[in-house]
């Protein structure tokens, strides 16, 4: 795009990858060039723990509270008990109000690696939607805002049109979602004074009815901003990999594991990836991302470092790098490796190699793990493991058993 913007976010939003599309450049530009901007981005608690699919998001926060505006973590404890039907095959399940509370607070664990919560006017608020939503009188609200809800055009959005195609029905609890979002983005105008409501292109369209409904009820003028949905370069979905979800709670995922994911980055995304989720310079994140060869595995160490440290601290991106060296170049176990305890009566009378190698996170089941045998791409001790049935007992984890799948996805096994 041609336009030079005249405040820092937007032009590190353009700069860096961020943007994908905005209701009003301009007028947002101004808005952020005029004063303090509050933006809000809604994350719905359906885990105790973001994964990385939602680091692009945060790292927009991040930058917005950087370039000296404020950011608002919006928990969607009361959607959630509705749940997004957007670009979805099926109904998310249900989850009781605990388990909606115990998954808000396993999340703000993550944010507060990345902000700065306080009472200052660019430090951080983390509001719960069931503020409004839990007490809504039905009738009233039907009355106030449903009316301004078009059905014609609520079917028209592509995470509506997606699912009436298909033959998981869309529920009336699911079409609801959008007003409830909409509703959310004037009730944080009218009550925190935000002006910007930021998400993924797919939300583009219940962004856009938060705008419209704001402006309706209000009269007052509020933006949208949306990010690229990414994918990495061989057309993946960015957040996942082999053995599940890359989370980013320490309890769910090990920074070893965390590193090793960014480590592992394709050479073609190395550049793109560096301007999204690290502060380097961009001339550098180019310098970097254009390196060949065996160079490029410095850069993506690099990379590693820099995400890693942002969320888990220095000293856990420096003790990954070192076991990745140990383990990779030296052929040794590593300290930091994710480690499987087992107990005497886990074993029993033995074990089998394939339910080890399941239990260890290298392979999602009992027919993966068979297959990474059969291929010859699963060791023990940096042996290949050529038998299928082989049992493990617990004189075999007097010391521990180092499993691998493939050169860089390693487990340790031992007795507790």
């Amino acid at each position: 795009m041609t336009y030079h913007p005249k405040s820092d976010f937007i032009r590190v939003m353009i700069e860096r990858g961020f943007l994908a599309d905005c209701t009003d450049y301009q007028g947002l530009d101004e808005a952020f060039a005029a004063g303090v901007v509050p933006a809000y981005i809604g994350f719905d608690a359906t885990a105790k723990s973001l994964h990385v699919g939602s680091l692009i998001q945060i790292m927009m926060l991040r930058w917005l509270q950087k370039t000296g505006h404020q950011p608002i973590t919006l928990m969607g404890g009361g959607t959630t008990k509705v749940g997004d039907p957007s670009f979805r095959a099926d109904e998310r399940p249900l989850l009781t109000p605990d388990q909606i509370d115990d998954n808000i607070a396993g999340i703000k664990q993550v944010f507060s690696a990345y902000l700065i919560y306080g009472d200052g006017p660019t430090d951080a608020k983390m509001i719960n939607n069931a503020e409004w939503l839990d007490d809504l009188n039905y009738l009233d609200f039907l009355r106030d805002i449903g009316k301004h809800f078009s059905v014609n055009r609520m079917l028209s959005f592509e995470s509506v049109k997606s699912r009436l195609d298909r033959e998981q029905s869309l529920s009336f609890l699911e079409f609801n979602y959008m007003i409830l979002q909409a509703y959310d983005f004037l009730e944080l105008n009218r009550r925190y004074g935000c002006l910007l409501q930021m998400g993924g292109s797919d939300q583009w369209g219940n962004i856009v009815n938060g705008i419209d409904l704001t402006r309706r009820v209000l009269d007052h003028q509020i933006f949208g901003l949306t990010s690229p949905l990414l994918t990495t370069s061989d057309g993946k979905k960015m957040g996942k990999s082999l053995s599940g979800a890359i989370w980013l709670n320490e309890e769910m995922l090990s920074s070893y594991e965390f590193w090793q994911f960014w480590r592992n980055t394709t050479d073609a995304d190395v550049g793109r990836f560096l301007k999204l989720y690290t502060e380097l310079p961009i001339e550098e994140c180019d310098r970097l991302g254009a390196l060949e060869g065996v160079e490029i595995n410095e850069a993506k160490i690099v990379l590693a470092n820099e995400v890693t440290t942002l969320l888990h601290g220095k000293d856990a991106a420096l003790a990954a790098e070192k076991t990745a060296k140990e383990v990779f170049e030296k052929g040794g176990i590593g300290d930091d490796l994710p480690t499987l305890t087992l107990s005497s009566d886990d074993i029993g009378d033995g074990i089998s190699i394939v339910q080890l190698i399941v239990k260890s996170g290298l392979a999602g089941s009992g027919k993966e793990a068979k297959r990474l045998i059969s291929d010859g791409g699963a060791k023990m001790n940096d042996a290949a493991l050529d038998n299928g049935g082989l049992m493990i007992t617990s004189a075999d984890l007097a010391t521990p058993i180092k499993l691998s799948a493939g050169k860089k996805r390693h487990a340790l096994v031992q007795l507790g």
